[in-house]
């Protein structure tokens, strides 16, 4: 094992309990990572539930460990046949799920553990991305472990509940997010934990009770192949304003950026193009009827990689209007496609950006509003901007970059588990 923790190969089990391929900070994170170590040399198998990830060389193993898919974007909160059982864990999954609660953090832990007990010769460690199940107590026990945390889910909750109508919805949304507390619990047990800016850490450190020294700051990467500017090839949109975020969630703040563009579609010729799909008859769609929206945004999913990479590239203002943000690959893929970018003053975004986007207030339509007049009314200051953001990604968040730190964090997990 000194040999290995001091400079060979290492083979590395990748904990995911959902891998959605093109959004998500999880699934994202876990292709373009498991690419850069193989292409370091290093031994890589994905362990996944569903949804599954798409990688990049076939040289990386997927075992699937399949969950009962109970939240199916196509059937979600469906009664599996009885056949489906499999086992205790399945009963416990669909248990927890009907009474309000979100079981796959949890069973998929609790299924990985089983397969690594059989397997501990086969890897040096594992890295858990944001699982944080009590599985992974036990799996601490069978090998290293490192734990990635892009943001404690707490501030997920939190801002779910402040946002929540009643006491019956507000009951439902504590129901939901009753795995955090576990995550809680696990993440200040586990050892070294990597998380993506100095903001998320102080989150983790406040919600987690994670010890600081434990935590350990590493900046997620782009990729560059897909995220940069077309030059001729894609001209820019006049008007056109594009923003990635989970449509319906009030975390990302699509709310804010739909009222804004309401306000600026009074006098300016602009539409707005959002990465994602709305529940149908949900809280997003409903809002662009009230604001009389239909005309000026629409909505995209289930696009490839390039074709998101083109329709970034063509923007002429990109927004992230969140209302939090523990890293937010978005920022980063837009300011790498050279589009000038209007981002919330919230959580990580500020560390993020730097002075390379134009910041707001945080759910603030009226100053969003104006940001986005400003970069409409002037093509210097878009010049600026998008060049900006472009400097900074190329000087700080590549794919390789991350896989190299990430493995020197993995020596160390070797070493420390050693002694």
């Amino acid at each position: 094992m000194s040999r290995v923790a001091k400079d060979g190969p290492l083979r590395v089990a990748l904990l995911s309990y959902r891998s959605k391929p093109h959004c998500g900070g999880q699934g994202v994170y876990l292709r373009h990572l498991s690419r850069e170590l193989v292409d370091l040399g290093h031994t890589v198998e994905v362990f996944s539930g569903q949804p599954y990830p798409d990688l990049d060389r076939e040289e990386i193993v997927l075992t699937k460990v399949p969950s009962l898919d109970l939240y199916n974007d196509d059937d979600p909160f469906r009664t599996p046949k009885l056949s489906e059982f499999r086992d205790w864990i399945d009963v416990l999954e669909f248990a927890v799920m009907k009474t309000g609660g979100f079981p796959e953090p949890m069973t998929f832990s609790l299924r990985v553990l089983r397969e690594l007990k059989k397997r501990r010769r086969d890897f040096d460690l594992a890295h858990d991305n944001q699982v944080l199940g009590y599985g992974n107590l036990g799996i601490h026990k069978v090998m290293p472990i490192v734990t990635s945390i892009h943001h404690p889910i707490s501030v997920d909750r939190r801002i779910e509940i402040e946002a929540a109508k009643g006491l019956k919805q507000q009951f439902g949304k504590r129901r939901w997010y009753g795995f955090v507390r576990m995550q809680a619990q696990v993440a200040h047990r586990i050892g070294r934990v990597l998380t993506v800016s100095g903001s998320s850490k102080t989150d983790i450190v406040r919600d987690f009770r994670t010890p600081a020294e434990q935590i350990h700051v590493l900046p997620l990467g782009v990729d560059t192949t897909i995220f940069h500017p077309r030059g001729e090839r894609a001209e820019r949109v006049k008007g056109r304003i594009v923003a990635m975020a989970s449509a319906d969630s009030p975390l990302k703040g699509v709310d804010v950026l739909l009222r804004a563009v309401a306000k600026v579609a009074t006098e300016r010729d602009v539409h707005l193009i959002v990465v994602s799909k709305p529940k149908k008859n949900g809280p997003t769609e409903k809002l662009v009827k009230e604001l009389a929206l239909s005309e000026r945004v629409s909505f995209v999913s289930g696009i490839s990689d390039d074709e998101l990479g083109d329709l970034m590239a063509t923007a002429e203002i990109a927004c992230v209007p969140s209302r939090y943000e523990g890293f937010s690959l978005p920022a980063v893929e837009h300011m790498a496609s050279g589009t000038p970018l209007i981002a919330s003053r919230a959580g990580a975004l500020p560390e993020v950006v730097g002075d390379a986007a134009i910041l707001v207030e945080p759910g603030d339509a009226e100053e969003l509003a104006a940001a986005i007049r400003r970069l409409h009314d002037s093509p210097e200051e878009r010049e600026r901007v998008g060049e900006a953001g472009y400097q900074r990604v190329q000087e700080r968040y590549t794919w390789k970059a991350v896989a190299i730190a990430t493995v020197e964090h993995y020596r160390a997990a070797l070493l420390a588990h050693k002694g």
